[in-house]
């Protein structure tokens, strides 16, 4: 039985390790590590709740919004602030956008290139390169002479033997299968989806001010003022703005996105019998329509598939969610709590680098087990396609029924590294789609009269009760995101968040129960196990970002870890 390590494998956010068993061609056992720590829970405490946000926004670079919203949503649970409808479609604006950019970046830049052997499209034609992406849609840049121009920029990269942003990769590998035109096609469009994620993202600038970490949040609303009349203000001129980069949006998903999707989709079928995990999904639901706050209202619904049976959504009990630390390096008891009780105590009983193998028969982990009473629980959009599929959500039943029939295979093929990667692309359909008509309800509500973004009720400290508590639930890019605030004295005394990526990179619990990686790895065949692109390409499918599941800092400067394949 041989045993491997792929030491970091996410591309951009974060370093996860997993260590595999493999024995007769396939993974036997899988362990899945996050070699950071995160400690800004810590940093949060004594401070002022109406502050976090500031703080929680910094667990990463590439989720830009999404612990915004989720603190602010934290503390307006926990004073029970109703915000105005203004700022809930403001918030839904940008946030959605958030999600259709990040899909698209993880599709193209961090999970394409486990499917696509970039080198293979120097042998392309690019006459029948551009008849292929003219049978798929009639995007205006599918031209023979276009794609010649990006081979030319390819074959300048490799005779200069520095491939950029291609330089990691296992190309040749025997287990790519696309011929050499898909794949000159998909190298294309992976450098087109730079020049358009810079572009659509300028929505953030018009409404937060920036990108990353927009800066208009505020608990109790937005603090971007409606004015048709003023340049300082959100105008008819900024909407109409806004209005073209949605279309921008939209149009590429439509035209490019979803359709490479298909294509390469369409030659790796077998997958969709590869990856399945734990067979249970969470998913929180997102974007109100109203300011009543009530989440069952939501655009996508919340719930929970429980093995794997699309015929019962279950409603969320939040009192059902704990984070074990059994083989996690934490103080604290192995059973689980909840986070409202949780701590954040480092305790590294670990190897010091630089290290082989980590011993996981104790603790393996800078990451908690996060479980849904007592269970396993996969988040992400494949989670939140299910749960609106089984929930009988129009959108994402017809987007579903449209892939799987034009793919040829039935619902059982959702639960998959297929399903996974198809299920990222439905959301961004659904969401592109739906975004004008949210801009179109904004406009509507302001030429009724309505300008109010900010409900300042509750703003003065003096009107809070001596002790507060409430949760900040996000369906951020990667799945279900929740903060847990305990407030006292005006002050935070406790705070908690469990993110997406801490569900599903989670170690085994109290219980020995696997994490969704981890669960997701065992089966998985290995053409070549010294170049193992399987795992990437399950494990790329969950599109990790440990930034946000840990953080590390040393004062001293001292090396950490040392990260190293073998």
């Amino acid at each position: 039985m041989a045993k491997i390590v792929v030491d970091p494998i996410t591309r951009i956010e974060g370093h996860l390790r997993i260590q595999a068993e493999v024995d007769g061609g396939a993974i036997t056992d899988a362990w899945s590590s996050s070699t950071m720590f995160r400690g800004i829970e810590k940093i949060l405490k004594g401070r002022d709740p109406r502050d976090a946000w500031y703080f929680t926004q910094r667990f990463c670079g590439v989720c830009t919004t999404v612990h915004s919203i989720a603190s602010i949503r934290a503390v307006e649970n926990a004073l029970n602030i109703r915000i105005p409808l203004n700022a809930e479609l403001i918030r839904n604006l940008i946030i959605g956008i958030q999600v259709v950019q990040d899909h698209v970046i993880h599709f193209y830049h961090l999970h394409a290139l486990d499917w696509v052997d970039v080198v293979s499209g120097l042998k392309a034609d690019p006459v029948k390169t551009a008849a292929l992406a003219a049978s798929l849609s009639d995007w205006p840049l599918n031209s023979s002479t276009y794609f010649k121009g990006v081979q030319e920029k390819l074959k300048a990269f490799v005779a200069k033997g520095r491939l950029g942003p291609f330089a990691n990769a296992y190309w040749g590998h025997p287990a790519y299968k696309l011929p050499p035109e898909a794949n000159l096609m998909a190298t294309a469009h992976y450098l087109e989806a730079l020049d358009w994620q810079r572009e659509v993202i300028k929505i953030h600038a018009i409404l937060g001010s920036k990108n990353p970490h927009p800066q208009t949040f505020l608990v109790g609303g937005m603090a971007i003022p409606i004015d048709p009349t003023s340049q300082n203000a959100l105008n008819a001129d900024k909407i109409a703005e806004i209005g073209e980069l949605l279309k921008k949006a939209k149009d590429f998903v439509e035209k490019v996105y979803i359709p490479d999707l298909l294509a390469v989709a369409s030659f790796y079928k077998e997958w969709a019998g590869i990856g399945a995990g734990v067979g249970n999904y969470l998913s929180c639901g997102e974007y109100p329509l109203d300011n009543s706050g009530k989440r069952e209202k939501l655009w996508f619904p919340a719930g929970i598939i429980l093995n794997r049976d699309l015929t019962k959504v279950y409603p969320i009990d939040q009192k059902k969610i704990t984070e074990s630390v059994a083989h996690s390096w934490y103080e604290g008891s192995d059973a689980g709590v909840h986070p409202y009780d949780g701590q954040t105590e480092p305790k590294y009983t670990g190897p010091k680098p630089p290290y082989d193998m980590i011993d996981t028969t104790g603790k393996y982990s800078w990451v908690k087990s996060p479980r849904y009473d007592g269970t396993s629980m996969e988040t992400g959009p494949l989670a939140t396609i299910l749960v609106a599929y089984a929930s009988g959500h129009a959108g994402a039943k017809g987007a579903v029924d449209m892939v799987l029939k034009k793919l040829g295979v039935g619902p059982e093929a959702l639960f998959s590294t297929l399903g996974r990667t198809a299920a990222r692309g439905i959301e961004t359909l659904l969401v592109a789609q739906e975004l004008p008509k949210w801009l179109d309800m904004l406009v509507a509500n302001v030429k009724g009269g309505d300008l109010a973004i900010h409900n300042g009720e509750k703003w003065d400290p003096s009107s809070w009760p001596r002790e507060a508590a409430g949760s900040g639930w996000h369906n951020a890019p990667r799945g279900a995101l929740s903060h847990w605030i305990r407030i006292k004295d005006q002050k935070i005394e406790n705070y908690q968040a469990v993110v997406p990526s801490t569900w599903n990179a989670s170690p085994r619990d109290e219980k020995g129960q696997r994490g969704p990686y981890e669960a997701a790895l065992v089966g998985t065949p290995l053409a070549d196990p010294s170049k193992p692109l399987e795992i990437l390409r399950t494990i790329h499918s969950f599109d990790p970002c440990l930034a946000c599941a840990v953080h590390v800092m040393d004062a001293e400067g001292d090396e950490m870890v040392q990260i190293k394949v073998v």
